[in-house]
């Protein structure tokens, strides 16, 4: 089992790259200091967690109006690593 379980997690991963690169993008269009955005990735039992860092002046706008923004990147994430067949869960720090 374990030797089947290596390539799909290999592809989720790759994958997912794609996925931290969505979420980048995102981050770098709706804040004012792009170049303050860090996407950081870690990989536990429960999937693939995704922390994303942004200037202290950008955190509302990357939360959005009752958190839809965020709550919009999560779904997109969840999407996207669902279709790997993995989870994946986006952080805001």
């Amino acid at each position: 089992m374990k030797e089947q379980e290596s390539p799909n997690e290999q592809e989720s991963m790759e994958e997912l790259k794609g996925g931290k690169e969505l979420i980048e993008y995102i981050a770098k269009s709706i804040v004012n200091s792009p170049d303050d955005v860090v996407v950081t990735e870690e990989t536990s039992d429960q999937g693939i967690t995704l922390k994303l860092q942004v200037a202290d002046d950008d955190k509302g706008r990357v939360i959005g109006k009752q958190g839809r923004v965020a709550q919009a990147m999560r779904t997109l994430l969840r999407v996207k690593a669902a279709k790997q067949g993995t989870r994946a869960t986006l952080e805001i720090l």
